[in-house]
């Protein structure tokens, strides 16, 4: 009865966060006054942009006019509803704790969208040289909206923060570049930092199906002027999603069949398939430099759609300006969770307790509040690191942590073994010289899936999902550890080296790094959920897309049969491996619907017909002299 209580659960939270992806955190209700309402006041406003274009805020400000009060910017483009002076939402800011203690808050469609003029441009370019009222981007109109503020809200005490979670975390981000002097603390959750790399429709430079389609079929449609109206959801033919996106065929079938030409986005997305300036130019990392406000920049380990992005945030900004109040957090959570009352449960992974309601209370609540009205120093930590095999809270004074001893490689074997450092074999009666690989043919008529169940859209339990489905399967190489005699901690990136050959033009590898319980069942681990014996639980995995692996910029024909070295670098984990788990690695070629098929022949794959996808041969290499692993860099479990 439990678990069947708990699955009930995990699909009413799988239909929140329907709702979460296109509101995060601003709650609002059908119109009715409540607590909002009873301590603040609400106005509306066109805030003048240096370029003439008025942008839609609405400013709540506290209706105790005794004293002053910093702002608490929250910049969006899916709307700041409910419209209209006399609506208020259930919720201001990013917790009740902030509500509760009062700030100006003010929420502003972003330029282009739902009320504000202008038009509309995805993850706007940054420009870092302004010649003139017209070059404007997000960190002009986060300035120019801070300083129309400070001089038009009564009762301000001159000091702003913003927030924001997945694309207004892009805001947050980009509003601390060269920002306005009052801008003293920033919280960029969940950024988009790079779409092409690592966030939301492109992993190193494989194209993220599932979710390009099922957010921009709504989101991507055009406005006809300044609206409340959101846009209508796409109605799918079926909740099948892997039959849908491999009904619909190749990437140039999806506008004849569905889109209509209506999407400008993916119209973009379909010209432009390699890491050119359409993509540099949205890469917002390499713009983070000389950051004046402290920084407090928030991810999910859980996190299917800007996993890369927070960590990058953090990254940059560490290395630009060494001398900026920046802090991590990473906790155990999917996209957005942090914003919830109680996150217990990712699928069957039981992920803690109230760490959500931790994080607001310990650790976001004490960073404003010292920046933006003088409280005690809380002294967070450098990095608040969840471990999600021990289900605890770490504090680093850096991040990724110095290593203990060098990162290590589990090589992988023949005989599906996955072993430390060295495999020491090759083929038998075999010559010096030989190879030892293994192979598996990749059919894009039958590609893997990448869960058990394919909804229509990305399903955020996929990463952390059982992948006992998978392993069984003749395209999936499988390779395992014994049963570990000891705790295996880990901390930092995953980087994956391998030795392959395709008989094709070109190839997708993907690399899962995976959990797997013992068969034994331990209800104090698991939780009370039978279903864990055995579990193969995923920690981190990412695909590759080979034409790339001499870099995003010139994709490259593989040779049919010659044997070549693809490297790359999976975001990071903290991820202790219990005494008694197994690790193990998977390799494939498809990942369905989540990654587009490749058709293995070297084509424009935007442009790829049906006859252009064919079966092909893929072997991975492991001799001395060819070999294949992921390197690890080893933590402190304790």
């Amino acid at each position: 009865m439990q678990s069947h209580t708990r699955r009930i659960r995990h699909v009413i939270l799988a239909g929140l966060a329907i709702a979460v992806s296109i509101c995060f955190v601003f709650r609002q209700t059908s119109g009715f006054s409540g607590i909002v309402e009873r301590q603040y006041v609400k106005k509306e406003f066109h805030i003048p942009m240096r370029d003439g274009v008025r942008l839609f805020a609405a400013v709540y400000s506290p209706r105790d006019t005794s004293r002053s009060y910093p702002i608490m910017l929250h910049r969006t483009p899916y709307g700041i509803a409910p419209y209209g002076e006399d609506r208020y939402p259930s919720m201001l800011g990013p917790s009740m704790e902030l509500q509760s203690e009062g700030f100006i808050f003010v929420y502003q469609d972003v330029r282009g969208r739902m009320m504000s003029e202008g038009e509309f441009v995805n993850m706007t370019p940054h420009r870092p040289v302004k010649k003139g009222r017209k070059d404007i981007d997000e960190a002009s109109d986060a300035y120019d909206t801070i300083d129309w503020l400070l001089r038009n809200i009564p009762n301000n005490n001159g000091r702003v923060g913003m927030w924001g979670i997945s694309y207004p975390g892009f805001y947050a981000a980009a509003g601390m570049i060269d920002a306005h002097p009052a801008l003293k603390a920033v919280s960029p959750q969940a950024p988009i930092a790079d779409w092409f790399i690592g966030d939301d429709f492109h992993h190193n430079g494989a194209f993220f199906l599932s979710h390009a389609f099922s957010f921009l079929s709504s989101f991507g449609r055009q406005r006809q002027g300044p609206t409340t109206r959101t846009e209508p959801s796409f109605v799918f033919p079926t909740q099948d999603g892997y039959e849908f996106y491999l009904s619909m065929g190749p990437l140039s079938e999806a506008n004849r069949k569905y889109l209509k030409n209506e999407i400008s986005f993916w119209n973009d997305i379909m010209k432009h398939d390699a890491y050119d300036d359409f993509w540099q130019s949205r890469n917002i990392l390499p713009h983070l430099k000389n950051i004046g406000p402290a920084v407090m920049t928030v991810g999910g380990w859980f996190d299917a759609e800007d996993l890369f992005g927070p960590l990058g945030v953090y990254q940059s900004v560490e290395a630009s300006s060494p001398d900026a109040y920046n802090v991590l957090v990473m906790g155990p959570w999917y996209h957005g969770a942090w914003a919830h009352s109680a996150v217990n449960y990712l699928g069957e992974i039981y992920v803690g307790t109230d760490t959500s309601e931790f994080y607001r209370r310990e650790i976001e609540y004490p960073f404003f509040m010292r920046f933006l009205k003088d409280a005690k120093d809380p002294g967070l930590p450098e990095a608040y690191i969840f471990d999600t095999g021990l289900n605890e809270w770490k504090k680093e004074s850096v991040w990724p942590p110095k290593p203990q001893a060098p990162a290590r490689k589990l090589q992988l074997c023949s005989g599906g073994r996955l072993l430390w450092d060295a495999c020491g074999d090759r083929p038998k009666n075999a010559g010096v010289n030989a190879d030892a690989f293994d192979e598996y043919v990749s059919d894009p008529s039958r590609p893997v899936p990448y869960m058990n169940s394919v909804p229509t859209g990305m399903a955020r339990e996929y990463m952390v999902a059982d992948q006992r489905f998978a392993a069984g399967r003749p395209d999936v190489l499988v390779y395992s550890t014994d049963p570990l005699d000891r705790d295996v901690s880990l901390r930092g990136p995953v980087s994956v080296s391998l030795n392959v050959s395709t008989t094709g033009t070109d190839a997708d590898f993907i690399v899962k790094l995976i959990d797997v319980y013992p068969d034994e069942y331990d209800s104090e681990r698991y939780k009370d959920n039978p279903s864990m014996k055995g579990y193969q639980r995923l920690v981190r995995g990412e695909p590759f897309r080979g034409r790339f692996r001499n870099g995003f910029s010139r994709p490259e024909p593989f040779v049919p049969g010659r044997v070549e070295k693809i490297e790359y670098v999976m975001p990071d984990i903290a991820h202790t491996f219990r005494r008694g788990h197994r690790i193990m690695v998977q390799i494939q070629s498809s990942w369905f619907p989540l990654i587009d098929r490749n058709p293995q022949k070297f084509v424009n794959i935007r442009k790829a017909s049906a006859r252009d996808f064919q079966e092909a041969t893929q072997r991975i290499f492991h001799s001395p002299d060819r070999p294949s692993y992921i390197s690890l860099v080893f933590g402190n479990a304790d």
